[in-house]
């Protein structure tokens, strides 16, 4: 596995640690629609939430939340409206953006975005 995968993975590990710590309950994690991944859904106070991990060990390139890029936020909307189908769910939702500075398991810096776009507004 590449360093980057890696990242990547503990990155989420930490998303979900969070966001169940923080009363969210997971329903699904790395889904897939076409080549589209979301990578956790989870619910809370009966919002159904779709989040987007970013994860870098470094700033050299940037804050992890600036990859979050207009045409990436339109997959993730239109994988989103798939799983809503398929689940038959019609209320409220929400997209988060989960950003990780990562460094080692204990030297990581976590921000919760809430609301970072609405769907068709691009």
């Amino acid at each position: 596995m590449t360093d980057r995968k890696q990242t990547g993975e503990r990155g989420e590990a930490l998303a979900q640690r969070y966001l169940l710590d923080h009363g969210y309950t997971v329903e699904a994690r790395n889904y897939r629609y076409r080549r589209t991944e979301i990578d956790i859904i989870a619910r809370r106070d009966g919002i159904l939430v779709f989040v987007e991990v970013k994860t870098r060990s470094s700033l050299a390139f940037g804050h992890p939340s600036t990859f979050f890029k207009p045409e990436q936020q339109r997959r993730i909307s239109r994988a989103a409206s798939m799983y809503m189908e398929e689940v038959n769910y019609e209320w409220e939702i929400r997209f988060d953006l989960i950003a990780i500075l990562y460094r080692s398991p204990t030297d990581y810096q976590l921000t919760h975005y809430e609301d970072v776009f609405f769907p068709g507004l691009f």
